[in-house]
């Protein structure tokens, strides 16, 4: 299980590229943090989510 957010997901095994093409979350406008450290968009595809693993996505939000 893999916590995103505060939400335990069965989805270890998959990349955080193969997570984000199941939600809603536009890659362009969101930061991505795996056990505490920021994840280079560039390495989305590549980086395996194991189980265990926290990670929190935040949207960037426009306005002013």
């Amino acid at each position: 299980m893999v916590k995103v957010n505060g939400e335990q997901l069965d989805i270890a095994g998959k990349t955080i590229a193969e997570y984000l093409a199941e939600t809603k979350y536009d890659p362009k406008r969101i930061a991505v943090e795996r056990n505490g450290d920021i994840v280079f968009k560039a390495k989305y595809g590549e980086t395996v989510l194991n189980d265990g693993d926290s990670i929190e996505i935040v949207s960037f939000v426009g306005g002013g």
